[in-house]
């Protein structure tokens, strides 16, 4: 039973406010971190929404404890709340409402920020709202640590993803045959990326599934079994099954026959074949951004909603749409047209729930974020032409290869995606771990509370949603349209912004992902031997938008924090 009931509604409100600031976290964190396997046509947007969904949240329930704890007590002086532990419950209220306020308008503007940014500004702005600025720890045992890792992040991550690149670059792409050199690199890259996976949950980092105390040779056995047996089943199942596809070009090769493994390398004829079609394999150059679609000077229609919407892959909705003149209409037509009455009758409600309500719950997974990187959004758009300009100077390489990578970056996506909801569920529930806790016990809460698994599949939860509903909105804003992508590009730079997060989290640094990717973005952008394949007028306004962050977050909390608090009250006598 909870020790301050009078308090409920701080923590009612504290779990609205953590749920948006998760919510924005997902529509513009992930979203950033997304951007570049939608942007590279490796996944498509509601592919990425789905890996996202199971990543996110298991990233945030077995490792987001680690990194909450230095949310929560790493910043300001929570001991300084002893005598008034509900003061602390409502500081940590105005820290989520100045965060999620922020991130939330950042998002509708198209802005990526950080989120990180965000709630530690926040954090700061009510810290010193409360105690002044000793209310803050402002050393290298607080502040001084997470600001330095805005410095260093981006440098690692592209550090990073520059080495990778680079080893692909010249090993595999530029290679005579680089399609074969393809298939030897592979199985290494795809053991080397399981492995760090494996690290981030072992070493030191699922308090949750009781791994804290392995020793060091478990640990090291654990990650390189795991490598191993991950390359292994490359090496057996998946090269044979990509060889019939991309070197025999087997018109009969259908998804199941991966489990044939070594027998694919000699049979003349599959058990089971599919239809001989010819085998299509995505242009990964030649669409788009990067097939000249966008003309430079050509002002292409800006979409309205209904019109991104009817662009799906709803085959009934297209069909209809394409053959206007044989007097066809739309789904939606159809549905107007059926609707008759008032709401309340059955056949209505039946309407709603089979047609509208999944179309409105699927919309954001449904927009072509490549196409919509490459529109002009009215006449004379310079920065559209800047765009088709810096594809145009851009290196392309061997289609085929690039569709090996296609797969690797599935995999990297989804480790980049589990590092992400372990480092920044934190952003969202620490402060809400701390409300939680006052309001539970009473008192300020020590440095070693445990964080309760509800709270962490609740900011999780919430990651996903944000993605899956409005994601898109930073996502066509970014990728292409910062740098050239293809998959060995963006495996390049998932995989460096993946390490610098693990290595992070193992630290206990909140750092932003947003950094650690645009940094692994800008430094394989810049592998291309040309500074004008980066859009750096678009890399100014992001740089702008990190700046803007903290003081504006912390701002509005600090200022909400110092107004109820020092707000009149009846009997004050004044």
């Amino acid at each position: 039973m909870q020790a301050l009931p009078q308090f409920d509604y701080i923590f009612a409100l504290g779990l609205i406010f953590a749920f948006l600031d998760a919510y924005g976290i997902g529509a513009n964190d992930v979203a950033n971190s997304f951007a570049t396997s939608v942007s590279s046509r490796s996944l498509t947007l509601m592919q990425a929404c789905f890996l996202a969904a199971i990543c996110e949240f298991l990233g945030a329930l077995l490792l987001g404890a680690r990194v909450t704890n230095t949310i929560k007590d790493g910043i300001i002086n929570i001991d300084m709340f002893t005598e008034s532990p509900s003061v602390l419950m409502l500081a940590m209220w105005c820290a989520l409402v100045g965060s999620s306020s922020w991130v939330l308008l950042a998002t509708r503007l198209g802005l990526p920020v950080s989120t990180t940014h965000s709630i530690i500004g926040a954090i700061v702005g009510v810290g010193i709202a409360a105690n002044g600025g000793k209310g803050v720890k402002w050393g290298y045992d607080g502040v001084a640590r997470i600001v330095s890792s805005w410095v260093i992040a981006p440098f690692i991550a592209g550090a990073f993803a520059l080495t990778i690149f680079m080893l692909t670059k010249y090993f595999v792409l530029k290679r005579q045959d680089p399609l074969r050199a393809g298939f030897i690199a592979i199985p290494i890259y795809f053991g080397f990326t399981s492995g760090i996976l494996t690290m981030m949950i072992v070493w030191k980092g699922a308090p949750g599934l009781d791994l804290d105390e392995l020793g060091a040779g478990t640990i090291i056995g654990a990650v390189l079994g795991v490598a191993g047996v991950v390359a292994a089943i490359c090496i057996f199942f998946f090269v044979p099954y990509l060889h019939r596809r991309l070197v025999r070009e087997d018109p009969t090769v259908r998804w199941y026959h991966f489990f044939l493994g070594p027998y694919l390398w000699k049979a003349e004829r599959l058990p089971f074949p599919g239809a001989a079609n010819a085998v299509a394999i995505k242009d990964y150059f030649n669409g788009g951004l990067a097939s000249g679609d966008m003309e430079l000077g050509k002002t292409q229609p800006t979409p309205s909603a209904d019109e991104i919407t009817s662009s799906t892959s709803n085959d009934d909705v297209n069909a209809a749409a394409a053959a206007p003149a044989a007097g066809a209409t739309t789904l939606e037509d159809l549905e107007k047209h059926e609707i008759r009455g008032p709401w309340i009758l059955p056949s209505n409600i039946w309407i709603f729930l089979r047609y509208r309500l999944p179309k409105l719950a699927l919309r954001g997974m449904q927009v072509d974020v490549v196409n919509e990187q490459a529109r002009a959004q009215h006449a004379g758009d310079k920065g559209a032409i800047r765009v088709a300009e810096m594809h145009a100077r851009a290196a392309q390489y061997d289609n085929k290869t690039e569709h090996l990578y296609s797969f690797l970056q599935v995999l990297t996506a989804c480790t980049a995606s589990f590092a992400h909801g372990a480092n920044d569920v934190s952003n969202a529930v620490g402060p809400l771990v701390v409300i939680y806790q006052v309001w539970k016990s009473g008192v300020v809460p020590g440095s070693k509370s445990d964080v309760p698994v509800w709270i962490l599949a609740f900011g999780g939860a919430a990651i996903v949603i944000g993605l899956s509903t409005y994601g898109y909105n930073i996502m066509r804003n970014l990728g292409n349209r910062l740098t050239p992508h293809s998959p060995t590009r963006g495996f390049s730079m998932e995989l460096g912004a993946a390490l610098t997060v693990v290595l992070a989290t193992r630290l206990n640094i909140p750092v932003s992902t947003t950094h650690s990717i645009t940094g692994a973005t800008v430094a394989v952008g810049m592998a291309n031997g040309d500074l004008k394949v980066i859009n750096w007028k678009l890399l100014i306004w992001i740089f702008g938008g990190w700046i803007i962050t903290l003081p504006i977050a912390g701002t509005v909390a600090g200022c909400l924090m110092a107004i109820i608090v020092h707000a009149p009250r009846f009997g004050m006598g004044v």
